[in-house]
């Protein structure tokens, strides 16, 4: 493909060189293959523009700037641009035939809830028998299969790998593909060349302030997915959710257990395996049970309503489907037990995930509720005692671990969370070593006791300094269990 055809759309000026073939994308120097082409990003810690000799040594045909050099290395095209981060997601884009206009693709947004919400969908979507693709903080799949495409990034991959896994898609012939869009991608434009039929906004409340700096910013973000939007599923409880639907060029479909809205949630009745619920569509009260736990478990199953409408799927097969639904991994997911122990690993990590899965434990608890949490190093600092003061006001004990510290000293991240812990009558401990920590909260359990291991979730990893070393909590929750059972 010439640099041209990769262009397509955009403004730039040529810099240096003719018009050049180009055989890849790259943004990391350490990547680049023969004829690619090199796009200069300005990041947090390091400036793409600073490797353009690199990126040339290793093979590059062009490179894309959007600040002017004094020279640039001989036989390469240089091209500039006002924005590389937007012009790399269309750019991307065009190189891989823009594969988001071929299907029905689904985003979905928000603090909480977007990855079981995404897996609603899509169960409802394979019920009905479409071929269904999934991209989000559990990898990218289409249908059981996961897909062998890495990306680094949490939640939504950076523009290069998310056209690539939409390409595969489209080669496969997919129908729909639900994926997760953080609010970190739509600030830094990672799906400005996506094409979104349908966009789901399920909530906002304190997170990545270390990023966005303010909510207001945050909000922002978020609100950008429905300016590329057809129609927009939004959840009217949040205060954000009038926001969303100021956003021009869309139209919205609300949903609510409180407000008025489209899609509303009523006589709620929560049950030991699951939940039930009626909502009025088409002027008829229809009922739906889940059997999955918990009150956002309502929410996010009406954003996937919503969206299941929207797509026009029959009632009926949105009921079955959602009635047979499976859990999603790492989120109010139970580790069985023969002690008569609910044992709970979530990937609870801000103000409001700690609220809600705290709560809904507590609907199923008959005796004491032991919360086990701490919070991520290099992230919104400011969360951390407010975190700590939730989880001792709803809990019965709480032990303060760590989580992944990454480049910060986990127990300054523990005393940060205590300090708002100890302003609460909570009776806690701290242990450093988060494998102790498990295996401590287990050890306290009894017969019709709670224990809520909150922050990590689906991940098998933690993050110490610049290591990633193995760790699962399900797994050492199960090894906690398992000695707890062979010292009755």
């Amino acid at each position: 493909m010439t640099l041209k055809e990769i262009l397509k759309g955009l403004e730039y000026e040529w810099v240096q060189g003719r018009n050049a073939e180009v055989s890849g994308i790259a943004i990391d120097s350490r990547k680049v293959q023969y004829d690619s082409l090199f796009v200069c990003l300005k990041g947090l810690r390091s400036d793409g523009h600073h490797f353009i000799a690199k990126a040339a040594q290793a093979g590059a045909s062009a490179v894309l700037v959007q600040d002017s050099q004094e020279d640039y290395p001989e036989n390469v095209t240089a091209v500039k641009t006002d924005d590389t981060r937007k012009a790399l997601s269309y750019a991307a884009a065009n190189f891989f035939g823009n594969p988001s206009q071929s299907f029905n693709l689904v985003g979905v947004t928000g603090t909480k809830g977007k990855t079981t919400t995404t897996y609603l969908l899509e169960n409802i979507l394979r019920e009905c028998g479409r071929k269904v693709g999934v991209i989000g903080t559990l990898g990218a799949k289409i249908g059981p299969r996961r897909l062998d495409i890495h990306y680094d990034t949490s939640t939504t991959p950076d523009p290069v790998e998310l056209q690539q896994i939409l390409s595969v898609m489209k080669e496969e012939k997919i129908s729909d593909a639900v994926m997760e869009v953080s609010s970190q991608a739509l600030a830094f434009h990672k799906v400005d060349g996506v094409k979104f039929n349908i966009g789901i906004f399920t909530n906002l409340s304190q997170d990545h302030l270390d990023f966005h700096k303010t909510m207001e910013n945050y909000q922002q973000a978020k609100a950008k997915l429905f300016t590329q939007c057809r129609y927009g599923v939004v959840n009217a409880d949040s205060e954000a959710g009038l926001y969303m639907t100021r956003q021009p060029g869309c139209e919205y479909m609300t949903f609510s257990i409180d407000a008025e809205s489209d899609l509303r949630a009523e006589n709620i009745q929560y049950l030991e395996n699951g939940l039930e619920f009626t909502a009025r569509i088409h002027e008829t009260d229809v009922h739906f049970f889940v059997p999955i736990k918990g009150r956002f478990t309502v929410y996010n199953t009406l954003g996937a309503i919503g969206a299941a409408l929207l797509m026009n799927i029959p009632v009926e097969s949105i009921q079955n489907a959602l009635a047979v639904m499976k859990g999603v991994p790492g989120r109010l997911q139970s580790v069985p037990n023969s002690r008569g122990l609910h044992v709970i690993v979530d990937y609870a990590h801000s103000p409001d995930s700690l609220v809600n899965i705290i709560n809904a434990v507590r609907e199923f608890t008959q005796g004491k509720l032991v919360t086990l949490f701490g919070c991520g190093g290099d992230r919104d600092a400011l969360k951390r005692p407010i975190m700590g003061k939730i989880a001792g006001e709803l809990s019965d004990y709480c032990i303060i671990t760590s989580d992944n510290p990454r480049g910060e000293p986990p127990g300054k991240i523990m005393e940060q969370i205590e300090s708002g812990l100890a302003d609460t009558h909570c009776p806690y401990e701290s242990v450093l070593d988060r494998k102790d920590a498990i295996f401590r909260a287990v050890s306290l359990l009894e017969e019709g006791d709670s224990l809520i291991v909150a922050g990590k979730g689906h991940e098998d990893y933690q993050i110490i300094g610049d290591q990633i070393l193995p760790f699962d909590d399900m797994k050492i929750t199960r090894e906690a269990l398992a000695a707890l059972e062979a010292r009755a």
